[in-house]
């Protein structure tokens, strides 16, 4: 029989599966804000250069591109709003499932002395909207992308009328070409910035709410264990720090000297590491019943990969997860669970994993 520590270890690794699922689908979600705006945007840009003048100074360029730059702004107002909204439904999820994985692996007898108890939701917020991570507030990220782009479009603005380009031209090069899919734009770099914004604040948010959550269960939390996303692309921030413990609520290491620093989930961008709390032994909570015992022995799980985790599941979970084809192309060995992945950990289309094939 599983001890409880083992089947939180087993709900947790599922829960992060799901949450890189989340985070993908949170891109699609912003990016999609982001791509409905390319036919306003790309009919102000030929006004804004069919209108310009002789003068290129700033405040000439900038008065020229009135209309775009206000739509830049309202773009990202947009954005902003979105996130908010998907970052709060994730606080109330990630409440709600620390408290409900702890109580359904906690023997009801240990719950009766040591009821399981919530993170509140205005605490874990404001964590989240206080705690930076690489260095910004996520709202700075968001205003520094936005002031990046709408730089980027003078610029290019500037410099296509100084060496003589038509306006096709220099809209083609910001807004790139539909044969690459308009990867080839120089709007693509704040795609590229949003997308790497929009996973780390998903991840960010969730180990806030994790971390109020254990923290409001110490009286029956020993310590956390640093849990990496073991495959090819796990940075080596993530790697050394994999099953190092730390202590609960302070964070300091636990025989050891490798640092918390910003912890998992946060310690770089589009982090998918994460945090298993250990629960306290029956013993040290003061129980002595023999089979409470033995769920409540206080060891720490063996160390397992998400890849294992999953082969471990059943069909139909594995195709929860992964999707029907993926699941399938996992079962016949085809494919390895870090092959659905790129290198900034987005899940791959279908057509871009037939092409690894």
């Amino acid at each position: 029989m599983k001890t409880a520590n083992e089947k939180l270890l087993d709900k947790l690794i599922g829960h992060e599966v799901d949450l890189q699922h989340l985070s993908n689908a949170q891109v699609v979600a912003i990016i999609k804000i982001l791509n409905s705006k390319d036919a306003e945007l790309r009919a102000a840009l030929i006004a804004a250069i069919d209108n310009l003048g002789p003068n290129l100074s700033a405040a000439s360029v900038d008065a020229a591109l009135s209309t775009v730059l206000r739509l830049n702004q309202s773009t990202f107002v947009e954005i902003r709003q979105a996130l908010d909204q998907a970052t709060d439904g994730l606080i109330s999820y990630e409440i709600a499932f620390q408290q409900g994985a702890l109580q359904a692996v906690i023997p009801a007898v240990v719950q009766e002395t040591f009821p399981i108890a919530a993170a509140q939701f205005s605490q874990v917020k404001a964590i989240a909207q206080a705690r930076p991570f690489q260095g910004r507030l996520l709202r700075e990220w968001m205003s520094g992308i936005e002031a990046s782009r709408a730089a980027s479009v003078r610029d290019a603005v500037r410099a296509g009328v100084v060496e003589g380009r038509t306006t096709a031209e220099i809209v083609r090069n910001i807004m790139g070409t539909r044969a690459e899919k308009y990867a080839d734009g120089i709007l693509q770099k704040s795609r590229r910035e949003i997308e790497a914004v929009v996973r780390s604040a998903v991840s960010s948010t969730a180990e806030a709410a994790s971390d109020k959550a254990y923290e409001a269960n110490a009286d029956i939390i020993s310590h956390v264990e640093w849990i990496s996303t073991l495959d090819n692309r796990t940075s080596t921030d993530c790697r050394i720090r994999d099953r190092l413990r730390y202590t609960l609520g302070t964070y300091l290491p636990i025989g050891h000297k490798i640092p918390w620093l910003a912890g998992p989930g946060r310690i770089h961008w589009c982090c998918r590491s994460t945090k298993l709390p250990i629960l306290k032994s029956a013993a040290k909570l003061g129980f002595s019943d023999g089979a409470t015992r033995a769920s409540m022995d206080g060891q720490v799980p063996q160390s397992t990969t998400y890849a294992e985790w999953l082969g471990r599941q059943s069909a139909a979970r594995q195709d929860e997860i992964l999707g029907p084809e993926r699941g399938k192309l996992l079962r016949q060995e085809k494919l390895k669970l870090d092959d659905f992945y790129n290198d900034r950990g987005r899940f791959l289309t279908l057509d871009e994993l037939r092409e690894r094939l």
